[in-house]
């Protein structure tokens, strides 16, 4: 931090961009924990996280910090400087109330339930992840405690990920989803499948990591500012537009699980890179907010790689890694990556089911933070409650309540962001359509350059400007909307 004679405002940029080079450190360190940390130093890793965490929240917090905000609200005049200080006040005010010794240890503890989540997962037995579960419940709650809320304390959760998000706003918003998906799912799972055995074959890891690169650098992902990897569960870690890490995991009897998971990631990774460059280290220089996150991950995931025009330019190239594939028509292709059916594992969920995967973990989620959920209770009311939703029974906890990474994070509130993603991607697809003459030609032909573009200008470079339900107001000319996404659904798979 500069000791000059700059304003309050300078100071909090000159503070906010010292500490997110720490805040960019710590998410390097924990890429690295999921794709290179050995096991042995996942300890150390924990005492590395709580330190830095430590560090952060005690400068952040310090009052020289409330008196430079509280100075320069009296001063600011351009809505980039508003929005700084909005958010500073924001993160400053739910900061001031939660000890440090609180925050350290939430951060030791995340680093050890992730590595022992990974382990549980591997040998599908919950009662080994339990006890660190139980941990990371109880610091949440406590930690909500501390920040305060009006309606219930999974709010003060969902406010983490989507600003102004409450139980009440997500119960209207996913109910009504969930009464347009509840027939749809079955009038899509009904009609006659895909004969999968046309896929069956070898997918050489090797090949597939050739292919995954050579189809995300077409969509925009810059290699010279980021990179995939291997990981248990994928996942994007951005630490600024010059630095965003993709993660995928492999199977070798279905390449499409890797493929979709880069497409998703990749969208991620475009968003981060899409941010400014000169507002990095500044609130504005951010993405704002999960929901809107999720939208650029599902949209290139969905609207663009599951659509006919996708395989028609990639299935000859998929072909050439996998020869196998030179057997199958487009149209085959096109049916075999858009079949709904009920399955387990929600990352690899066709886009008709995969917001009944969301309803079920957001309602756990609400029952666990109410009360009415015990740790012990959990695995059993999962397959209850997926039973009830899929009509099948989990055959073991890798398949049901261990098979998500978010809960060993400490993620709680996350999930919902998903389903506002999926109804935000539908509705900027949409608006870009619309908005910008020729796009739909160009993604006719698999050109998806345009699409970036509209993305860069009408989300990425607005950082956190706009509160989530201002951008898609902004960017869109109305609210989002979940009909588009009913309707996109429909149109693809009816």
């Amino acid at each position: 931090m500069s000791s000059g004679e700059s304003n309050a405002y300078q100071k909090l940029v000159e503070l906010s961009t010292e500490l997110q080079l720490l805040k960019n450190t710590q998410a390097l360190l924990g890429w690295d924990q999921e794709v290179l940390l050995p096991k042995k130093g996942v300890a150390y890793r924990g005492q590395q996280m709580s330190w830095l965490s430590g560090y952060l929240h005690r400068e952040f917090t310090s009052e020289k910090v409330g008196d430079w905000i509280a100075e320069a609200e009296s001063t600011a005049a351009t809505p980039e400087e508003n929005a700084n200080l909005r958010e500073w006040r924001h993160e400053y005010d739910r900061a001031t109330k939660v000890p440090v010794e609180l925050v350290q240890r939430f951060a030791e503890t995340q680093v050890r339930a992730k590595a022992v989540w990974a382990e549980a997962r591997e040998k599908s037995d919950f009662s080994r992840f339990a006890p660190e579960l139980q941990n990371l419940i109880d610091l949440s709650r406590e930690q909500a405690e501390c920040w305060g809320y009006e309606g219930c304390l999974y709010d003060a959760l969902l406010d983490t990920y989507e600003r102004g998000m409450t139980c009440e706003r997500l119960d209207e918003t996913l109910g009504g989803l969930r009464d347009d998906l509840v027939p749809l799912v079955e009038e899509a799972c009904n009609r006659e499948p895909f004969d999968q055995s046309k896929l069956e074959g070898d997918y050489p890891v090797e090949q597939q990591k050739a292919l995954n690169r050579l189809i995300a650098e077409d969509i925009g992902f810059d290699f010279e500012a980021g990179r995939i990897d291997t990981a248990v569960h994928p996942f994007c870690s951005g630490m600024s537009p010059f630095d965003t890490r993709l993660t995928t995991r492999y199977d070798e009897s279905d390449f499409r699980s890797s493929l979709f998971g880069v497409l998703h990631e990749a969208g991620h990774g475009m968003y981060e890179q899409g941010l400014r460059e000169d507002w990095h280290g500044q609130p504005i220089g951010q993405a704002v907010s999960l929901g809107i996150h999720e939208s650029q991950s599902r949209l290139w995931e969905n609207q663009v790689g599951r659509s006919r025009a996708f395989w028609e330019k990639w299935l000859p190239v998929a072909a050439e890694h996998f020869p196998h594939l030179a057997n199958l028509s487009v149209d085959e292709m096109f049916e075999a990556v858009n079949q709904a059916s009920k399955s387990f594992i929600r990352v690899e969920a066709d886009e008709v089911t995969y917001d009944l995967h969301i309803l079920l973990r957001y309602e756990m989620e609400k029952e666990i933070f109410a009360g009415n959920l015990s740790l012990q209770d959990i695995p059993g009311e999962w397959n209850r409650r997926f039973e009830e939703y899929f009509g099948l029974k989990v055959d073991k906890d890798s398949n049901g309540c261990l098979q998500d990474i978010h809960w060993s994070m400490a993620i709680f509130g996350y999930f919902p962001t998903y389903s506002l993603g999926n109804i935000n991607a539908a509705h900027l697809a949409a608006a870009a359509k619309a908005d910008e003459p020729g796009l739909s030609s160009q993604l006719e032909k698999a050109d998806y350059s345009g699409l970036l573009r509209w993305m860069r200008k009408n989300v990425h470079e607005n950082g956190s400007v706009y509160l989530p339900d201002d951008l898609i107001q902004k960017a869109t000319g109305t609210s989002a909307d979940p009909a588009h996404l009913v309707a996109h659904l429909r149109e693809r798979y009816l």
